[in-house]
């Protein structure tokens, strides 16, 4: 009898003996499970309307440098475009990043936004949406929304030309006829450099070391776009000024309807060496 129920026993433990070798050579070769779905991170455009001589502006420049260092949005590719206005410089500091240029285009988005009065430090996601910059979690929803629109597709290059050093920009547009709204779309080029800080002595952050982000040296638009047409490839020499540090330049890329001013596409490329 004794025989029997030891026998009875061994048979039992067999089970849990193959689910226990089972289990522990599932763990050593690491058996892959099956990966969750990557999607690429769309390109929004986050413009900052910004000035050294603004006291309310440094936390916006903060984080606008933060949302572009740390991406930390998996659906979007936040692309920084800081831009210093100059109707501050009459109030003790004079900028050295502003350009009335800056000014023009924020009247513009006061018009198309029906926000008839700038100020900063001001935020405009995709051209479409506007907010105070230093509210992170509304800049962050914002961005989030910017990202799932329909968007055309940019490929943008830049390289080395042989002719005088020259940069060349080449650019491939297509998809554009999903995304407008009975407007004329216009191709921008931006070009922005990082790592630029001032040590502010007069206004209103006097004795403060100001840092940015990619602060827009140069902006100008390279092509134009009818409403029936449904791509675009072209490509545009990069003019440098030789005071930057083309090792902190980057070239920003972009559709814009003329009307609207909603972005429709944008793209990023640092200048080759």
């Amino acid at each position: 009898m004794n025989h029997f129920w030891s026998k009875l026993a061994m048979l039992a433990s067999i089970p849990l003996l193959f689910w226990s070798f089972s289990h522990t050579i599932g763990r050593a070769i690491n058996l892959p499970q099956n990966p969750a779905p990557q999607t690429a991170a769309i390109p929004v455009v986050v413009e900052l309307f910004t000035s050294e001589g603004c006291s309310s502006c440094p936390p916006a420049d903060a984080l606008l440098a933060r949302l572009e260092a740390q991406q930390p949005l998996p659906n979007a590719q936040v692309i920084a475009l800081e831009e210093h206005v100059d109707y501050w410089n009459s109030q003790g500091w004079t900028d050295p990043f502003s350009n009335r240029e800056w000014t023009l285009r924020q009247q513009d988005y006061a018009s198309s936004l029906k926000n008839q009065n700038p100020y900063t430090p001001q935020v405009v996601i995709d051209g479409h949406t506007e907010l105070v910059g230093s509210r992170e979690g509304q800049a962050r929803q914002a961005i989030e929304a910017a990202a799932a629109q329909p968007k055309a597709h940019l490929s943008l290059s830049v390289s080395a030309s042989p002719k005088e050093g020259t940069p060349q920009a080449a650019v491939a547009i297509d998809g554009i006829a999903a995304t407008q709204h009975g407007d004329k779309s216009e191709v921008w080029l931006a070009i922005t450099e990082s790592g630029l800080h001032s040590a502010v002595n007069a206004g209103e952050n006097a004795g403060s070391d100001l840092h940015h982000a990619s602060v827009v040296r140069s902006l100008r638009k390279i092509a134009s776009i009818d409403e029936n047409k449904t791509s675009y490839s072209g490509s545009t020499p990069v003019h440098l000024d030789s005071s930057w540090k083309r090792q902190n330049l980057r070239v920003v890329v972009f559709v814009q309807e003329k009307k609207s001013r909603q972005i429709v596409g944008a793209a990023a490329a640092r200048i080759e060496p």
